[in-house]
């Protein structure tokens, strides 16, 4: 019977592909080791992926022509603090008017400057607003007046402001004098030294007038 064809080609169907112990090693290869190859080189390749900001952004940077400088003052701006305090010493010396009006003025007071606004040294724009009088002109100048925007609250003190007030309108024609920081009162000398004076006649008329005993 085993001769038989058709009972060999039956034993054959039956047997499976795997006939020896190489192909069963080979079949375990690829049952095992080649789907864990797989998933190491997906993770791989995920991983790549995600690479420093030196790497892939930096190069998307340059391709847009955009610097790394540029981008960090970027998100610098973007995450420094709405509001800020700035301390300025109160005894600095006052900058002159001159230098203020060059500075913060001239822009719209200066030659040629802004129809509307009285220029430097001009007299007839100056004389109305003259009469006035300081205080007024100062504090048009400080809040604001018309299209003026106000210019206290910048880079210089309210008196740096009056000052540079005073410079533009004595070229006018003002005879205002220029504003200073008012002087700190200075403590009175004998002031500590007159109060022991004072107590001691009054402690020796107070022994002279108690009783002996």
């Amino acid at each position: 019977m085993s001769a038989d064809p058709h009972y060999q080609a039956t034993e054959e169907a039956h047997t499976g592909p795997i006939k020896n112990p190489k192909q069963l090693l080979l079949a375990v290869f690829f049952s095992f080791i080649a789907p864990i190859l797989i998933i190491v080189g997906l993770v791989s390749y995920v991983v790549s992926g995600t690479k420093p900001a030196g790497t892939a952004e930096g190069d998307n940077m340059a391709l847009y022509g955009v610097s790394k400088e540029s981008r960090d003052k970027e998100v610098a701006d973007r995450l420094k603090k709405v509001g800020a305090i700035e301390i300025r010493d109160a005894n600095r010396p006052l900058t002159a008017g001159e230098a203020v009006f060059k500075a913060q003025c001239v822009a719209c007071h200066g030659a040629p400057g802004i129809p509307g606004a009285p220029h430097l040294n001009d007299a007839a724009a100056w004389g109305p607003r003259i009469g006035q009088g300081y205080a007024t002109l100062l504090e048009h100048a400080l809040k604001g007046k018309g299209a003026m925007p106000p210019q206290g609250g910048g880079d210089f003190e309210d008196l740096e402001i009056g000052r540079a007030v005073v410079y533009m309108a004595n070229a006018g024609g003002a005879k205002f004098p220029v504003p200073e920081r008012p002087a700190a009162a200075a403590p009175a000398e004998g002031a500590s030294g007159a109060a022991p004076a004072a107590s001691a006649p009054a402690a020796a008329a107070s022994t002279a007038a108690a009783p002996a005993k």
